[in-house]
């Protein structure tokens, strides 16, 4: 049975991650679920589930971005499955919260100039 005390560092430690790239993310909902939201959208959720931890960037161009990093993890185009013993690392949270953020920007924004 998972350590729920390791479970909940895990969960926050990839939130922090987020929060520490999108500082002006906040506390939300994103498809019902617990999420931080940038620009009123969606940007991640991570949630603990009974087997896993879920990591949800709202975002199927996403997961695809990063699939093939993503080798000895489970995932789908919305989701992907991690647990507190084998932890995403930190530069593929990272990269997963840019291309998110990065995705928002140019939804609301518009491809950039040049």
């Amino acid at each position: 049975m998972p350590d729920p005390y390791a479970v909940e560092r895990a969960v926050e430690h990839v939130r922090a991650l987020a929060r520490a790239l999108v500082p002006e993310a906040v506390d939300g909902l994103g498809y019902g679920m617990p999420a931080l939201r940038y620009r009123d959208r969606p940007l991640l959720s991570v949630m603990p589930a009974k087997h896993h931890i879920g990591l949800y960037p709202f975002s199927p161009a996403v997961v695809e971005a990063v699939a093939g990093r993503l080798d000895g993890y489970s995932f789908a185009k919305g989701t992907i499955r991690f647990t507190e013993d084998h932890p995403l690392t930190d530069d593929l949270v990272e990269d997963i919260v840019r291309l998110r953020r990065d995705e928002i920007d140019r939804a609301i924004d518009g491809p950039p100039t040049r």
